[in-house]
């Protein structure tokens, strides 16, 4: 039996009624939907650390941007200015795209 009580995709109680069975749901408050936020993020960060393939790797990836988003939007951004502020910080202190690995500082 699976775990009860975590924050779903809006669609998912439907999905469970076309399936036959009754989803029990309830609207969380502010307080309460940032916490949920911030498991769900967790949950899904080691979903991509667990997968064992590319597509894995893209469908968990996915989950992840959903969650930013929402937790992006919950804060009164969006993901245009999150972009806008990662261009910013990679203009001043770069990308990770040389594959640099810092050894130690002398």
């Amino acid at each position: 039996m699976k775990k009860d009580g975590k924050l779903v995709r809006d669609k998912i109680p439907e999905i469970i009624e076309n399936s036959g069975k009754e989803p029990i749901i309830r609207v969380l408050d502010d307080t309460e939907y940032k916490e949920e936020l911030l498991k769900k993020l967790y949950e899904e960060y080691n979903e991509v650390i667990e997968a064992k393939t590319k597509e894995e790797t893209l469908e968990e990836c996915s989950d992840v941007l959903e969650v930013l988003i929402a937790l992006l939007e919950y804060n009164g951004y969006t993901l245009e200015y999150l972009l806008k502020c990662r261009d910013e910080k990679k203009e001043k202190r770069g990308a990770f795209q040389k594959r640099l690995y810092l050894v130690k500082v002398k």
